[in-house]
């Protein structure tokens, strides 16, 4: 059989060319369709659309692209903005690892300004066509690579290659921010596959009960199992992982293994940050709060008696494998509790991430491979233009002020993570004067049988106090991320503490 080619796609100016010459630096046999098309046609791509016509050049293009994919034997191939509008190109690409190379309309205007382009001669034109192009290249791609520079196909066609020997309907994001840049794999099966993204001794921390999913990740050089729970996510709880790893004589050479949920995700990272001034950390979440939201984007952290992850670092992972496969050994509750986080994050994207999390059904594991990728590229945008949550990512705090203080009010005991950010949520919407939206975010919330009532035993009190030790506190406040409606968040919003303590009462009724 042919082996599949890696087919890049995406609008005008995202640098198709650029990524075909990673190809051939990475030894792949590399083709460029505007070239072929430019032979074929016997003059420049701009000449024939406007002696010829568009219908009459895309007639053309389904020809030649079709048959090129249709008969293609590995290698790299870069398709045209638009080839992907045919129907017979789409079918073609089935077989092939399709990269999408991300751009915004912006940035695309800024790099083909002045250059002949017939369909786009003003940004306006820019933003209009990629608006109607957008949802075919998300749809047909395999892998999404935000153009963030130039060198980064280069750095990510290691991932890119992976991708062909990963199980069929694995998706490839590659992560991208101040401090580096990483794979994010999200697929049914990635752990079995012997796939492995570094070099090096292997050392994990995880939960004595994933000991079957360890299995898969051998051979390890060392495994430190933590108590599930909260209360494991403290710097004893660091303490004892890092002492582990010096008993085990782990080096700088070596590198760690989060394989679990947000807990050891937070504290495996915080220990590798840690340990000898930093070792790289993979991190395989297994829990779906961890696969949709906190095994991206480097913070790593352990809490206080006096605050939630009042003490921790960034860590940029070298890698997240997110097998979705795990989830379907989660009970109902905590599959329930780490879909909060996807609703929060539909929350905060509005636009189809929001109808797609509103509708799903989050107790059926193999609804949400798809909502896992789209959460996760939601996370990974938003901490590529502010990693150290110094503006624009203070938006993922969303409902976890309150959540936050009901969790620390409680001792960690009463409510799981996801349980208390879902009475957070709600708190945020009236504070955000949006009844309808509320609303409708707590039918959503008892439709999966999370709670929408505090328990009537903890006080307002002990809720209100741990609310201003919040550690994103400034001088002026406790700073709320507000929404009106979905897609338009508002940071640093400060609150009457009037209103603060009526939006906690409220969820007594």
């Amino acid at each position: 059989m042919s082996k599949p080619a890696i087919v890049f796609i995406g609008f005008m100016g995202a640098g198709k060319s650029t990524a075909l010459a990673a190809a051939r630096r990475a030894g792949l046999e590399a083709t460029e369709i505007d070239e072929l098309m430019e032979a074929a046609l016997g003059k420049p791509i701009s000449q024939a659309f406007e002696e010829d016509g568009q219908e009459a050049f895309r007639a053309r293009e389904a020809e030649v692209v079709g048959e090129l994919l249709e008969r293609a034997d590995g290698g790299a191939i870069a398709l045209g903005g638009g080839s992907v509008l045919s129907e017979r190109v789409r079918a073609a690409l089935g077989r092939h690892v399709v990269v999408l190379l991300e751009i915004d309309a912006k940035e695309a205007w800024r790099r083909i300004e002045g250059t002949p382009r017939p369909l786009a001669t003003s940004e306006a034109d820019v933003e209009a066509l990629l608006a109607e192009r957008l949802p075919l290249y998300e749809e047909l791609a395999d892998a999404v690579v935000p153009m963030a520079d130039a060198g980064v196909v280069k750095r990510a066609m290691p991932a890119i290659q992976a991708l062909a020997e990963m199980p069929q309907g694995t998706r490839l994001l590659w992560a991208s921010s101040a401090s580096g840049d990483y794979p994010v794999f999200v697929g049914a099966g990635i752990l079995g596959t012997g796939w492995w993204p570094l070099e090096g001794r292997r050392f994990c921390v995880t939960h004595p009960a994933l000991a079957d999913y360890a299995q898969r990740i051998e051979p390890l050089a060392e495994r430190i199992e933590v108590a599930p729970g909260e209360a494991s996510k403290s710097m004893q709880g660091a303490e004892e992982v890092l002492r582990g790893l010096a008993r085990a004589e782990m080096t700088r050479e070596d590198h760690m293994v989060a394989l679990g949920g947000g807990v050891v995700g937070d504290l495996a990272g915080l220990c590798a940050h840690l340990y000898q001034r930093g070792v790289p950390i993979v991190h395989l979440p297994t829990t779906l709060v961890a696969q949709v939201d906190s095994a991206y984007g480097g913070k790593t952290g352990v809490d206080l008696p006096e605050g939630k992850n009042y003490a921790g670092a960034y860590q940029l992972p070298a890698a997240v494998l997110a097998d979705v496969d795990t989830l379907k050994t989660l009970s109902r509750e905590e599959l329930a509790a780490g879909f909060v986080e996807a609703l929060k994050t539909g929350l905060l994207a509005g636009g189809a991430l929001w109808d797609r999390v509103r509708a799903i059904d989050a107790l059926d594991p193999e609804a949400l491979a798809d909502v896992v990728f789209a959460c996760a590229r939601y996370k990974c945008a938003i901490v590529a233009a502010d990693e150290r949550d110094s503006d624009l990512r203070n938006v993922l705090n969303l409902g976890h002020t309150v959540g936050h203080a009901i969790e620390a009010a409680t001792d960690y005991t009463r409510y799981r993570h996801g349980e208390a950010i879902s009475l957070g949520l709600l708190a945020a919407l009236r504070l955000s004067d949006a009844p309808g939206l509320r609303d409708e975010t707590e039918a959503i919330l008892s439709r999966h049988e999370l709670p929408t009532q505090l328990d009537p035993e903890i006080a307002t009190d002990p809720i209100l106090d741990a609310l201003q030790r919040d550690k994103k506190r400034t001088a002026a406040g406790v700073g709320f991320v507000l929404l009106s409606e979905p897609g338009k968040p508002r940071t640093g919003q400060i609150v009457d503490p009037a209103k603060v303590r009526a939006a906690v009462e409220e969820l007594y009724r």
